[in-house]
């Protein structure tokens, strides 16, 4: 008896209780959240509603496939809206900490792209650092901090991948309180916009290459101090 009931004390939350501690975590961050995933429900049952109407000619059977239609329509428009909205707030919690970047590399890069939650380079006094991603756009590098700052670690990573591979496109991301910097949220969609130019072996040479060169400077202690992964609804 006492062992189902440790058991039992232990279990996880099943998925609707999940996706509800999402959506609290979501809304309580995020306050037009409850708006877009309204509206994601609502507008493809209303547009199910009035294809049933206009569309069925009077046949029942018909009208309620159309209306079924919108709901399953507007539960899938919803989840993808929650999941969207939940991986946001996630990343607005630890925007602008030392490490944020490397916790998207981890936990936010699409298979065709290779990339570590550590960094390349870093400041130890300031924790501004750099990070680099391979994939079929090249080789990015994106630094964590003000451009002021981060501009000659920048300079200096780009010369040292370009002694290596010279032939290979390098692209430079910025993430930091700039006004023309790219938000932490938004990293894996701009990487996704690079244009592809290598294939998946000339990918995989080049990361290894690089990889091989090391780190040029310590990694301080606390420069990765949260390991955070957003919830994704399924």
């Amino acid at each position: 008896m006492a062992r189902s009931k440790d058991t039992s004390a232990t279990k996880e939350p099943g998925r609707l209780k999940q996706m509800w501690q999402v959506f609290q975590m979501t809304r309580r961050y995020d306050n037009r959240a409850l708006l877009y995933i309204v509206g994601g429900i609502a507008l493809p049952i209303i547009a199910g509603i009035l294809l049933a109407v206009f569309l069925s000619d009077g046949n029942v059977f018909t009208m309620v496939l159309w209306i079924v239609a919108g709901v399953l329509a507007g539960v899938l428009l919803a989840l993808i809206i929650l999941g969207r909205r939940a991986e946001r707030a996630a990343y607005s919690q630890i925007e602008g900490q030392p490490g944020a970047v490397g916790a998207v590399l981890r936990s936010s890069l699409r298979k065709s792209w290779r990339g570590s939650e550590m960094p390349v380079a870093v400041n130890g006094k300031t924790h501004d650092a750099v990070y680099r991603a391979v994939g079929r756009g090249g080789v990015v590098l994106i630094s964590e901090g003000p451009k002021s700052r981060t501009n000659k670690m920048i300079d200096e990573e780009r010369r040292r991948v370009t002694r290596v591979l010279p032939n290979v496109p390098l692209t430079t991301i910025s993430v930091g309180p700039d006004a023309d910097s790219v938000p932490l949220h938004k990293v894996p969609r701009a990487l996704t916009r690079i244009k592809q130019t290598l294939t998946k072996a000339e990918v995989i040479a080049i990361s290894n290459r690089l990889d091989s060169l090391g780190n040029q400077m310590p990694i301080p202690k606390g420069v990765d101090p949260l390991k955070v992964r957003p919830q994704r609804s399924r």
